[in-house]
């Protein structure tokens, strides 16, 4: 569809929705840039502060993603108009906790009634010009770096179905909730050629836009993959999102997954995840210093792949 609309011509736009990035990149001056965001969502959370510090999380996770500091956001709420009004001071609440948590101030925002509760915020931050990281800047010989357990989207379809184990919740609410501002702020310390986050497309889907825009190919460790607790259960109980379906269709024309791994991992990288972690490619002499870094820090960081010369098709799955 966005094909069919005009096209702007603006020098100042240094990242547009062409390659389907995180955030748009603005020129303002040769040493500064604004990046903008935008992004809301259902519930994720029976709790609604939780829910909110959700939201926030996410929305603010695709700045650093480009490797920005978010500065203000702007809230967007629908909200049922016989719904209890408590429940949305406690939405404005828990996200406004993260916002403040991040150092983004909320300038104000935008309400409507709707039938369905939906929350979440626009955010603006600002970037050095020559130092952002788009999603299709990899290098051949890269090591790829994930800094955050995959399965969220598969525990909180378990959740709505009762079948979630309380530490199972736990973990991934705890993780959903986390800001991504430490590891993009270590990451930026390495040289990373490359960088998104992981949500609602999955690590597959997410690995497919940097690697057809960055022009190369991929191999994927399925054992090194960190996995939230519960995650590989939820797919053997049948306990799937819809969206993970989509996501394996949607990306199985580049995806050769070796015989000896079994299905359930290329299901679990196709899980859409919610505020999810950093993928990161990062040149092969670093990788293990800024893995070990990010670790000491608390970020679950894990090496999971390379990058490599362009392949058909160009994610290569293996044990």
């Amino acid at each position: 569809m966005l094909g069919k609309l005009a096209r702007q011509q603006d020098a100042n736009v240094l990242v547009g929705f062409d390659k389907s990035d995180d955030a748009g990149v603005y020129l303002l001056t040769p040493e500064l840039a604004l990046v903008q965001t935008v992004d809301f969502f259902t519930p994720i959370a029976d709790d609604p502060y939780t829910y909110g510090q959700i939201a926030a999380t996410n929305a603010l996770s695709d700045v650093y993603a480009m490797g920005g500091v978010p500065r203000t956001a702007l809230t967007m709420v629908c909200f049922p108009e016989k719904e209890d009004i408590g429940i949305l001071e406690q939405i404005l609440a828990g996200g406004l906790s993260k916002m403040i948590e991040a150092g983004c101030t909320v300038i104000g925002g935008h309400s409507i009634r709707d039938t369905e509760m939906k929350f979440g915020y626009a955010v603006t931050g600002t970037i050095d010009p020559r130092r952002i990281l788009t999603n299709s800047g990899a290098h051949v010989g890269d090591r790829l770096v994930l800094t955050k357990s995959l399965g969220t989207g598969l525990i909180s379809t378990a959740a709505k179905f009762e079948a979630c184990q309380p530490e199972w919740l736990e973990a991934s609410m705890r993780a959903m909730t986390t800001l991504n501002r430490e590891a993009s702020a270590i990451c930026l310390k390495y040289d990373v050629h490359s960088m998104t986050d992981v949500t609602g497309f999955g690590l597959l889907g997410h690995a497919r836009e940097m690697a057809l825009g960055s022009n190369v190919g991929m191999i994927l460790h399925a054992a090194k993959l960190p996995i939230l607790p519960g995650a590989m259960e939820c797919i053997e109980q049948g306990l799937v999102p819809g969206g993970l379906h989509k996501t394996r269709e949607f990306v199985s024309c580049c995806i050769q997954r070796d015989a000896a791994v079994a299905e359930e991992f290329e299901m679990l990288m196709c899980d859409p995840q919610t505020a999810g972690g950093l993928l990161v490619s990062v040149a092969a002499g670093e990788a293990q210093t800024m893995v070990a870094e990010l670790r000491a820090a608390g970020v679950g960081a894990v090496e999971i792949g390379e990058i490599v010369p362009r392949t058909s098709p160009p994610i290569h799955i293996v044990e």
